[in-house]
Formats: C-alpha cells, sequence, structure tokens
C-alpha cells in the first residue's frame, strides 16, 4: 500500500481549513501546511489535525510555495489540496481503496475537479488535475500565478474527485501580481497571457481583455484546452460589450482548434433561437447532443450543454414549429437529468393539453 503526504499553502483560511482537513484525516499518512503570512486562526486550526505547520515568506509566487510544501514530504506519494477543497465521502472511500491497489509504477494519479454543481447537486462544471505523484520524480510546479504541476511518465485515472466548496477568496490578488509583472516590464509567456486575459474578464474590463486572448491565440503556443477557452470568454467579452457578430465569430473560432465541443453548440443554437431561426437552432442543439463525450477531459466542461440544456431548448424549437410530439420527447429526456425540474414540469403540462386540445399557453424555455 502506497503512503501519501498532503501538502497544502494557506493564508487566512480559517473558515475552510478545518472541514478540508477532516474530509482527509486518516488518509493521508502526513499533513503538511505551509502558511504564507496568516493573521487569523489558520494555524490554530491546522494544529489541530497536524504539527508540521512550516512558514514560507509570501514572494507573489505560488509555484515557489507548493515547490517548498512538496520538498519536506517523506511519503512515498504527495497529493495536494487547497484549503476550500474536500472530499464527499464516496470519494474518500474510493481514495482508500486507491491507497491499497495503486501499482507503485505509477508516476502520478490525476483526479476530477469539481467545481459548481446545480440546486440538485449534479456537477455541472468540473476538469481533471493531476492529483497525486510519485515523491522520488520530483515533479515541479511552474508559474507565480495560475501555477501547474509539470508531470509526465505513467498517468493513472482515478475516478476519485476532490470538490471545490469556496467560501470568500480574494478577488484582487492574482490581478494586482500581473500588473505588478507587467509595470517591471516582464514578458508575459503564452499561458501568463491567457490567464491575465482571464482576470481582466473576471474584472468587467472586457476590451482589455480581448486584446490579451488575441495576443495569446496570435502566439500559436498556447494548451489546446486554453485555445478553446480563450474562444469561449472572448464570446463572452463580445456579448458583455453588444458586438454580436464577433460573438458569433468567436464561438466559430474554437472550431480550428477542435471538433465542435457541446457548450459552443448550445451557444450557437442559443443565438440562432433568439434569431426565431430555428431550424438551425435545432441543428446546433441536436450537434451539442452528438458529440461524444471524453470521460478523460483536462479541459473544463460544462455538463448541462451535453445533457439536460440541450434537450429543453430542442423541446422549445420543435414547440414553435409546431411538432409537438417531438417537443414532448425532448422535454421527457431533459427530465432524466432534472426530473424535478419547474420548467421541464411546466412544459410537461403544457405539451399534454396541446397534444389533447388547444391551449394558448407558451412553453417554458431556459
Amino acid at each position: 500500500m502506497i503512503s501519501i503526504s498532503l501538502c497544502l499553502i494557506v493564508k487566512n483560511e480559517e473558515d475552510t481549513l478545518g472541514r478540508c482537513l477532516s474530509s482527509v484525516k486518516g488518509i493521508a499518512d502526513e499533513i503538511i501546511i505551509v502558511d504564507t503570512g496568516s493573521t487569523d486562526a489558520t494555524k490554530q486550526v491546522a494544529g489541530e489535525f497536524t504539527n508540521r505547520i512550516e512558514h514560507f515568506t509570501w514572494i507573489d509566487d505560488f509555484a515557489a510555495a507548493r515547490n517548498f510544501a512538496f520538498s519536506l514530504a517523506t511519503k512515498s506519494y504527495i497529493m495536494w489540496l487547497d484549503a476550500d477543497d474536500i472530499l464527499k465521502e464516496t470519494d474518500q472511500q474510493k481514495l482508500i481503496a486507491l491507497k491499497k491497489s495503486l501499482d507503485p509504477g505509477v508516476d502520478s494519479v490525476s483526479m476530477e475537479y469539481h467545481l459548481a454543481f446545480d440546486e440538485f447537486g449534479n456537477v455541472t462544471s468540473k476538469l481533471r488535475r493531476n492529483r497525486i505523484v510519485k515523491r522520488e520524480r520530483a515533479f515541479q510546479w511552474i508559474g507565480p500565478v495560475h501555477e501547474y504541476l509539470e508531470v509526465y511518465g505513467n498517468i493513472y485515472h482515478s475516478d476519485a474527485a476532490v470538490t471545490h466548496s469556496s467560501i470568500h477568496h480574494d478577488s484582487d490578488r492574482n490581478l494586482n501580481i500581473y500588473e505588478q509583472r507587467l509595470a517591471k516590464g516582464e514578458i508575459f509567456s503564452p499561458r501568463d497571457l491567457f490567464y491575465y486575459a482571464n482576470e481582466l474578464k473576471d474584472h468587467a474590463k472586457f476590451e482589455a481583455a480581448i486584446r490579451y486572448y488575441d495576443k495569446f491565440l496570435a502566439t500559436g503556443k498556447g494548451w489546446i484546452e486554453d485555445n478553446v477557452a480563450s474562444c469561449s470568454r472572448l464570446a463572452d467579452c463580445y456579448n458583455e460589450l453588444k458586438e454580436t457578430r464577433n460573438m458569433v465569430d468567436s464561438i466559430f473560432r474554437s472550431f480550428h482548434y477542435d471538433r465542435p465541443r457541446p457548450e459552443f453548440c448550445c451557444r450557437l443554437g442559443y443565438h440562432f433561437l433568439q434569431q426565431a431561426d430555428y431550424k438551425l437552432a435545432i441543428y446546433w442543439y441536436k450537434q451539442a447532443l452528438s458529440v461524444d463525450r471524453n470521460e478523460e477531459n483536462w479541459g473544463f466542461e460544462n455538463l448541462a450543454c451535453s445533457t439536460w440544456l440541450p434537450n429543453l431548448q430542442l423541446c422549445v424549437c420543435y414547440d414553435r414549429i409546431g411538432e409537438y410530439e417531438t417537443a414532448n420527447e425532448h422535454n421527457e429526456k431533459a427530465a432524466q437529468f432534472r426530473p424535478t425540474d419547474e420548467r421541464i414540469l411546466a412544459n410537461r403540462d403544457y405539451l399534454n393539453k396541446r397534444l389533447g386540445k388547444n391551449t394558448n399557453e407558451e412553453i417554458v424555455q431556459s
């Protein structure tokens, strides 16, 4: 059975740290907390779970802090979490089983990262990350902000997941770090251009974000998932600026980097639905349902766009052209994913009446 050192870097995490560590208590063989300057009760909370609490002087470099934490590990494998991450009970059991069964020849274990949930508890946004790595490989973290763990070799894709459960965060921290680096005359790598554009977008600086997404894509050196994400976020920016043509062009731009993905198909479907071009809307929503999902997807994935959402919107489209039987079929397919959704229930009632007798009620769309 493998042994695991759990490493976290923290600052002012008194509200979340105990919840995080409680979810891995008894699973990690060693817990190492690296504090970067807390002024609250973070270290006291950490002390309830471990005596391995170290200090790291903050230098605006997340990779440096994480590499320091990794350097303190003593077990055969190292796992990393953030203080606002947790393992749900089912994932705790999967990780326990993984510890017992993992081939020691594995260099890294990837796990899904669940980022958002709907009101029914279904995962709506996720990605996959290298989460547990063999200590002797000495893999390093790269990048001062939005750091990544540079991993290679024999990678095992686990079905266990980490759940992000944030309460609060420093919304200006990363943007300030990037702007300080720019002020010093630093030349950004393609990855830095991408993440700086993300920070600009998140701060509603849409025109500046567009410039940096374009700079990133123009390098031709981006990871495919970042290229695709840039197209999506360019579309978001243009939508905020009411530039519809550029928004649609940004969606199609994503097709340069990969086949049409469900998220983009749904966006095109919605655009044409708003234009009352129901045939084109139907085409794109059907495309969203026809794309084979990749269970080992490393990029962000909005699961709604390949499951219930296009079915709900197809219900709308077919109703608008008077094909009520087909509209009902798609509404029932959406209900398989969200059986108590009020919109779907209202559609069912409406379509039952439509199929039985005339009515002037309107169907509900997303």
